[in-house]
């Protein structure tokens, strides 16, 4: 088991709801991958991420899909594309990634308490 998080350190971790308005393939990435722009709402805006999602996930199933991702992680550069956000995801028994789900609606931009 991992040491215990202190309240003040999760509350560093700023997760958000936000809605995919696109994805596309990334062939230049070393593992598969998709290119996704995120719809965080109007206080932190639009923000693009490189996601290993393509054994569960088409392009156009991930368009329109509510998802979490962290967004104060210092962006990282993938190849030609720079990933500014992390979406949130549980590997399968394979290893496949499944993206976290929320049960209802919410507005994009909200933050996970």
């Amino acid at each position: 088991m991992l040491s215990p998080l202190t309240w003040p350190e999760f509350e560093r971790v700023d997760i958000r709801a936000a809605t995919i308005v696109e994805a596309r393939e990334f062939p230049e990435a070393r593992k598969p991958a998709y290119q996704l722009l995120l719809d965080f709402g109007p206080e932190i805006g639009l923000r693009k991420s490189s996601a290993q999602l393509t054994h569960h996930y088409t392009p156009a199933t991930l368009v329109g899909r509510q998802v979490l991702a962290v967004v104060n992680f210092s962006p990282r550069q993938i190849g030609p594309f720079r990933s500014e956000v992390l979406v949130l995801g549980v590997p399968d028994a394979a290893g496949h990634i499944v993206l976290t789900a929320l049960a209802a609606p919410v507005p994009n931009g909200g933050r996970l308490l």
